[in-house]
């Protein structure tokens, strides 16, 4: 009798963190998502039933520890070592999902808030002049959630997708998928800004070189492999 299952660790692993939603949410970790509210904001098709047993499970395997914050119900989610000791599988499975699997991915497997807030996050604010700007991206080939809000002070970036009333920088015009192609370094951004796919209105400083501040994945450097 074959029981290579029952003792192989490979499988024991990917019981503990081959659920999509679990690593989804330790990817949230690694980029620094502490609460509850941080999950829910970066993961918008995650139902809050799903979210909360994740967690309970994540804990239970001691991937993480749960610090209820004193005198309140709610609390902060942090890594232990074990959960620590991923980053380095996890980043070599999304670099080996856009070597191999990149012909795979398709529109529908861009979410527009979880874009958002993967391309708010990345925005290389080290290169914007000192002070506040307010960047507005829209999306034009979205039937909602069609506005976005990109509010900069110094290092600090925050996201709204509801008008925060505030003047605005500049304004980024694209359709979804244009702008993921360029952000996951599919095309180039000159070339879409050329082509009109991107439009840049607003603050003639950031027009001139968008490329020193426009939000790129971690992975842009990734390139597909030759199959």
């Amino acid at each position: 009798m074959n029981k290579f299952g029952s003792l192989c660790p490979t499988l024991k692993a990917s019981d503990i963190v081959g659920d999509k939603w679990t690593l989804l949410i330790l990817r949230e970790l690694f980029m620094g998502a502490h609460r509850y509210s941080d999950f829910q904001h970066a993961l918008p098709r995650i139902s809050p039933t799903v979210l909360s047993n994740r967690l309970k499970t994540m804990e239970t395997n001691s991937l993480i520890i749960h610090k209820i914050d004193t005198g309140k119900n709610r609390g902060k989610y942090y890594l232990t070592q074990s959960g620590k000791e991923l980053a380095p599988i996890m980043d070599q499975l999304a670099r080996w999902g856009l070597r191999w699997a990149r012909d795979q991915l398709s529109d529908v497997d861009i979410d527009t808030g979880s874009f958002m807030w993967d391309f708010h996050r990345t925005l290389n604010t080290e290169q914007l002049p000192e002070g506040e700007h307010v960047f507005c991206v829209l999306l034009i080939d979205q039937t909602e959630a069609t506005k976005w809000w990109l509010i900069v002070s110094n290092s600090s970036v925050d996201l709204c997708n509801e008008d925060p009333g505030y003047d605005v920088t500049l304004y980024i015009t694209s359709t979804l998928t244009d702008l993921a192609k360029v952000w996951m370094g599919e095309e180039k951004l000159s070339k879409q800004i050329h082509n009109g796919h991107i439009k840049l209105t607003g603050n003639r400083h950031l027009q001139k070189h968008p490329e020193h501040w426009f939000p790129f994945s971690r992975y842009v450097d990734v390139q597909a492999a030759n199959t």
